[in-house]
């Protein structure tokens, strides 16, 4: 275990195994509710904006508003980009090749990664998700190649997204794996101090809100030279002048031999598929060789990859400026009207803190029958009793569609500065809200 102070030690576990029964003990019940109240597995077609249509039956569709995709800026049915896909369908005649990346590439994939690395300012690998780029890098990691030959240990911030947690048990058959606070800078400094080679493992932007202290981190990488790991799969497009994204816009000049970034081309990027973001020539090899998303899987789709080259193309134009400032005007009017804890953050992301499972659930569901649909998020995306609702302005809403849905959450939710929220308060909202329609 990793010697820490007393006070620090009760926020940091080393690596245990899974325990995957007891997830879905505690967890299938509110999956099974929110699937009963129709809020997932939905099946939708898009519509104009931000509106989806959810099938009901063969016969029967649900029009409404969503708030639940990331696309923060409106890019995903933007047309430029699906005449990105359709043209590089039509212009290689097909759409999938079954080849693992170490034999053979589509040429335009090639294209994508040298357009992205230019607009990034860094050595970029595209991959069919950021799982599968999380997949491969983090054992690689593991594996001491980065840290001068010495093994790191793994410190993982507790609330570092599932995609990045998942991998804990494949590299603690190789190194040390710590996880500590959300954001606990002095525990990841005390290991720094101890045990020299150190990987810190987080996201830029959280997907329940709140981000990682890049500059601290910096100093403490200039400090100890520690390594870091970032995630910014919520962070791209919406941040840097080329949509760079929240962390690497924060790090000045080139990233270097000691920063990697991962990151989604499917939320504000508006395509498909992931990336990692890399600093030296010596990284990017062993990525193309080891990384087993690389060397053991294909390549994103050729559709894909058009969408992202014309997404990249947008990014060199004031679209991208004129984008990013819409997304700030809609999250400023959501603060306005409805008060959360995130409210005056830049970030994309608003949660309504509730508490209580059912009732969050239960929300949702009203929410959903005023024509908003807004995730219910409960353990295991959130701790036991945080539950509550995750809502995404976007730069492609209608300002009259967050006012409307800022009033629905009123008669149902109260907003953070009108303190405490009663389950008992929230139920009876709920069955007004019902008895109303």
């Amino acid at each position: 275990m990793v010697s820490l102070s007393a006070a620090n030690a009760a926020k940091s576990s080393r690596h245990t195994s899974r325990n995957t029964q007891g997830l879905i003990d505690s967890a299938s019940n509110h999956f099974a509710a929110a699937r009963v109240q129709g809020l997932m597995a939905l099946y939708a077609r898009p519509l104009a904006g931000r509106g989806v249509a959810i099938s009901i039956d063969r016969n029967r569709e649900h029009r409404v508003v969503d708030f639940v995709r990331c696309s923060y800026l409106g890019l995903d049915n933007h047309p430029k980009i699906i005449g990105g896909a359709l043209e590089a369908i039509e212009r290689y005649g097909t759409l999938h090749w079954s080849c693992a990346r170490t034999r053979l590439n589509f040429a335009l994939i090639g294209e994508l990664e040298d357009s992205l690395s230019d607009l990034f300012a860094a050595r970029v690998i595209v991959y069919t998700t950021v799982l599968a780029a999380n997949m491969g890098a983090l054992p690689i990691l593991a594996s001491g190649h980065f840290t001068g030959g010495k093994k790191p240990v793994m410190v993982f911030d507790q609330l570092a997204h599932a995609s990045l947690a998942f991998h804990k048990g494949t590299i603690a058959e190789e190194t040390e794996v710590v996880t500590i606070a959300h954001n606990d800078l002095q525990s990841l400094e005390t290991i720094c101090r101890e045990k020299g080679a150190v990987v810190y493992i987080c996201d830029g932007i959280y997907s329940m809100g709140g981000s990682a202290p890049i500059e601290d981190l910096l100093a403490l990488q200039q400090r100890y030279g520690l390594f870091l790991y970032i995630d910014d799969a919520h962070g791209i497009s919406i941040f840097g002048r080329n949509g760079e994204g929240y962390a690497r816009s924060r790090i000045p000049g080139p990233l270097g031999d000691r920063t990697i970034i991962a990151s989604s081309l499917g939320k504000g990027f508006g395509a498909s598929g992931g990336l990692i973001m890399l600093g030296t020539s010596q990284q990017e090899d062993l990525f193309r060789s080891f990384a087993v998303a690389h060397a053991f899987s294909a390549s994103p789709n050729v559709a894909a990859i058009g969408a992202a080259l014309a997404s990249a193309e947008l990014h060199r134009t004031t679209e991208l400026h004129r984008l990013q400032s819409a997304l700030q005007d809609r999250l400023q009017l959501f603060d306005r009207m409805f008060e959360t804890s995130e409210a005056h953050s830049q970030l994309p992301i608003r949660m309504v803190a509730i508490g209580d499972e059912l009732i969050s659930i239960g929300a949702a569901r009203a929410i959903l029958d005023c024509g908003f649909y807004v995730s219910a998020v409960f353990f295991p995306t959130v701790r036991k009793g945080r539950s509550g609702l995750r809502i995404c302005p976007t730069a492609g809403h209608d300002p009259k569609d967050i006012e409307r849905l800022c009033d629905a959450l009123a008669a149902i939710v109260p907003s953070d500065e009108a303190g405490p929220k009663s389950p008992t308060t929230l139920a009876s909202n709920i069955i007004k809200a019902g008895e109303g329609r």
